[in-house]
């Protein structure tokens, strides 16, 4: 059977094979040319049954061909003879086989011999499984070849139906059938019959010719289409391959527009792929060149076409988030977010004197998320604190500090600032320089923040060891000396004595009996301190949160890409790959939940209330700072308002590439809006600034990947594009939101499980781009690289020098970002 690709029953006749790229003989192709030139051709004919098709197709032979009618009813009634098919069977459907008498089984048989062909579908083909890769509207061609001792001459027939007709139990599966082909000759050609039946089914699954034995008015088409094809036929020398090898599938196929393009009638191209890869540049053309990105010449004229491209959307942006899908989605970056909720709002807290803490960066998230899922123009992004962001915070705090100004009003004025100034650049379509952003710029800012995002977690993990320390000191040999008892040092009360550290003998009685007692809390809670060897131990904790977040990381990546794996059926392990996150997750605390160790678990506010007691909800703009702090605020609100910008814009870019195949278009001027009017809100309530998160973002995506739910066999599921939608954001942030109310459930889940996932997240985001696959090839020899598009066309030295340079602006930004010059960050990107 052939779908896509050939699949053949194996020796055995129980399974079928792999599939595989059928290879032909050249000669069958040639002996087949010949058959469509010499044999009978219906095109088009209208016969509702099978017996009705072969009658017409033996009635209508050449003269010079024409069978003998004794010999026509013997080849009818072998051809309507019931074919011997091979179901594909479940592994249910086996196992109630395995447990069946022998002559059960054989009466079950629906494959005898002599069976006449049955005018409806039999029960079998009904509940062939194969009819799950089986795409809607295909249709099925039959080929009949084979060797038959009455015939002294071959008889051959090429049968186009005028509509598909269903043919009863011919079939493997119940499929209308449009094609027939008929070879039967005489005996000791068996093997050449073979081929030329194998080289027919090969033409008929091409798209190419399939077009034209569609269309096809007269004998000489279908020969022209056969020609064709032979001139993009490559051979293979013999002696240089095993022919009876099996090729695998490719990852890709070439589509039938490119090679149409490719090869023309009069012009064909057997090279090295130069003029396909011309094909590609030319379909690609410039990577941003798109209607949203075009200037009106009006003031809001860009704001107001996003908000017209948008708008016919709005509905279904929920109604297309109703699948389990999205769900898995949530969960991931749910925990994702309130990850960095966490870290964002701690370091804040650290940097500003708890001006803004973790409870302001969740309600931030929530509110901000929420608003600008709602109304932006691509839903999909998630906005969070950024680095960059952090960074200016930490730097105008402490230049409030040193000149006596009060930190929230300055900010305050700053952020109204440069919510003007977004709304300038949205008013004046500035968006539209995101056209001339090249995959240089995009790929190191990628670069930069998903390595932020590996550094981090590996930073969090590693300062573990200063909370936990690793006992160093620790000697199997001296466990005989190892104790720690409570010495109450302090001045006994009247009428009781002084507990020496070791007293001797001890009294039931004597306070040291319950001195010994008493826990570490009570004990120092009392007053006393630790005496002995082992006062300082502490269980492994460090070591068992290294195990938990590679453990973690390892689960996410192989649960991941468990979608193309071996085992199991399709449904599971898209089910599997979909939720990977969430079991990697789940598996973690259940491991740790076992062990009982007091590994750093993630702790959430419960109350609502300013982490900094001195500060209230709202900000007032004057009253603590002078009034000329009002203008002066416009400085640095420029360079706020470039990182912005620059932020903002870039992670749009990377969400809104081609390859994401996104249908409802995106909202560059419109985004900026949200951003901009959001900063008025945030900088009023003292929350933090919120940007879009390009790595959280990346993995919102990837979550939402559609594919194609049927494919051939040996066919990769085809990727359709990405969910779009509104919801899943949307309930990421209310969950954020509420977050502080689910303190109890949350305070299970350790935190090097959460650092885990987002060395996951920044692994993933950084092996999506381009340079990654670069810079592995600075280190491979030549006869080792991959055979990549561009590797093709561009001198490998400029290529290593593209790389090159990119990595040293990336080195650039990281040590600009890493010093007090970090306010020029933006500036330099």
């Amino acid at each position: 059977r052939w779908m896509k690709f050939e699949e053949k029953v194996e020796d055995g006749g129980e399974r079928w094979s792999a599939p595989h790229v059928p290879a032909l003989p050249l000669h069958s192709l040639f002996q087949l040319r010949r058959c469509l030139q010499k044999g009978t051709m219906l095109l088009d004919l209208d016969a509702p049954s099978f017996k009705e098709i072969i009658d017409k197709a033996l009635s209508g032979q050449p003269e010079e061909a024409e069978l003998q009618p004794e010999l026509k009813e013997r080849l009818a009634a072998l051809l309507l003879c019931q074919p011997r098919h091979q179901p594909t069977k479940s592994l249910l459907w086996l196992l109630a086989e395995l447990g069946l008498s022998p002559c059960r089984g054989k009466a079950k048989s629906w494959s005898e011999p002599r069976a006449q062909l049955s005018e409806t579908p039999l029960k079998e083909q009904l509940r062939n499984r194969f009819k799950k890769k089986v795409p809607p509207g295909a249709e099925a061609a039959h080929v009949a070849v084979g060797e038959v001792e009455f015939l002294e001459k071959p008889f051959t027939a090429f049968i186009r139906l005028r509509r598909g007709v269903a043919l009863g139990s011919l079939a493997e599966v119940a499929l209308p059938s449009r094609f027939l082909f008929i070879l039967l000759g005489p005996r000791a050609k068996v093997k050449a019959y073979h081929e030329v039946g194998r080289a027919m089914a090969t033409l008929l699954m091409d798209e190419l010719f399939q077009r034209v034995a569609r269309q096809a008015e007269h004998r000489e088409d279908l020969i022209a289409g056969m020609e064709a094809f032979l001139d993009e036929l490559t051979v293979l020398p013999p002696g240089k391959w095993d022919p009876s090898a099996r090729i695998p599938p490719p990852s890709c196929l070439p589509s039938p527009h490119r090679r149409t393009a490719v090869h023309p009638p009069d012009r064909q191209s057997h090279g090295n792929g130069d003029m396909a890869a011309a094909g590609d540049r030319a379909d690609l053309g410039h990577p941003h060149s798109r209607e949203e990105l075009e200037r009106t010449g009006r003031l809001f004229g860009g704001l107001l076409r996003d908000i017209r491209r948008k708008a016919p959307w709005y509905g279904s942006d929920f109604s297309d988030a109703l699948h389990p899908q999205c769900l898995s989605a949530v969960l991931y970056i749910y925990l994702a977010t309130v990850t960095n909720a966490i870290t964002f709002g701690g370091m804040l807290g650290d940097e500003t004197a708890n001006m803004q803490g973790v409870l302001e960066s969740f309600l931030g998230t929530a509110f901000a998320g929420s608003i600008f899922c709602l109304f932006s123009g691509q839903p999909l992004t998630i906005l969070s604190s950024t680095g960059p962001v952090l960074v200016f915070e930490r730097l105008l705090f402490s230049f409030s500090q040193d000149h006596s100004l009060d930190y929230l009003e300055f900010r305050l004025w700053i952020g109204l600032w440069v919510a003007f100034f977004g709304v300038v650049l949205v008013a004046t379509e500035a968006s539209h320089l995101v056209r001339y952003f090249t995959r240089f710029t995009e790929e190191g800012f990628c670069a930069l923040i998903s390595l932020i995002f590996i550094y981090d977690s590996l930073k969090k993990m590693l300062s573990l060891a200063d909370a936990f320390p690793i006992n160093w000191q620790y000697r199997l040999d001296n466990v005989t000396s190892y104790s720690c008892v409570c010495n109450l040092s302090s001045p006994a009360p009247q009428g009781t004595t002084r507990c020496s550290p070791h007293p001797w003998p001890p009294s039931r009685y004597s306070p040291c009996s319950w001195a010994g007692r008493l826990s570490r809390t009570q004990c120092l809670g009392r007053g006393g301190h630790l005496l002995g060897t082992s006062c300082q131990y502490v269980p492994d904790v460090t070591l068992v949160s290294f195990l938990l977040f590679g453990g973690t990381f390892l689960s996410c990546t192989t649960l991941k890409r468990f979608r193309s794996s071996r085992y199991f059926p399709a449904g599971v392990r898209k089910l599997v790959s979909d939720f990977a996150i969430i079991l990697a997750i789940l598996a973690s605390c259940a491991i740790d939940a076992s062990l009982g160790l007091e590994t750093p678990k993630l702790l959430v506010p419960s109350e609502l209330k300013p982490t900094n007691p001195a500060r209230g909800w709202i900000v007032f703009p004057f009253g603590a700072n002078p009034w000329w702090v009002c203008l002066v605020s416009a400085v640095p609100a420029v360079l706020v308002t470039i990182l912005i910008f620059m932020d903002q814009q870039i992670t749009a870019v990377i969400l809104n590439r081609r390859e994401y195949k996104l249908q409802k278009g995106a909202g560059y001027h419109l985004d900026l809006l949200c951003v901009s009017l959001l900063m008025v809100v945030t900088s009023a309530t003292g929350l933090p600034w919120y940007v879009s998160a390009t790595v959280i973002s990346l993995a919102h995506m990837e979550s939402l990947r559609k594919e194609s739910a049927t494919s051939a066999p040996g066919e990769c599921p085809e990727f359709l594009g990405i969910r779009e939608q509104r919801l899943t954001g949307l309930a990421v942030f209310v969950l954020t939101g509420f977050s502080v109310f689910m303190a109890p459930i949350l305070k299970h889940i350790p935190m090097p499980v959460l650092y885990g996932v987002f060395l996951h997240m920044g692994v993933a985001a950084l092996n999506s781009i381009q340079l990654t696959d670069r810079v592995r090839l600075l280190l491979m020899p030549a006869k080792h690289q991959p055979d990549l598009a561009y590797l093709r066309h561009v001198p490998l030295r400029r290529v290593h020098l593209f790389t090159i340079i990119q990595l040293l602006c990336l080195a650039l930004l990281w040590v600009l970002k890493s010093t007090t010059a970090a306010i020029i960050f933006p500036v330099m990107v």
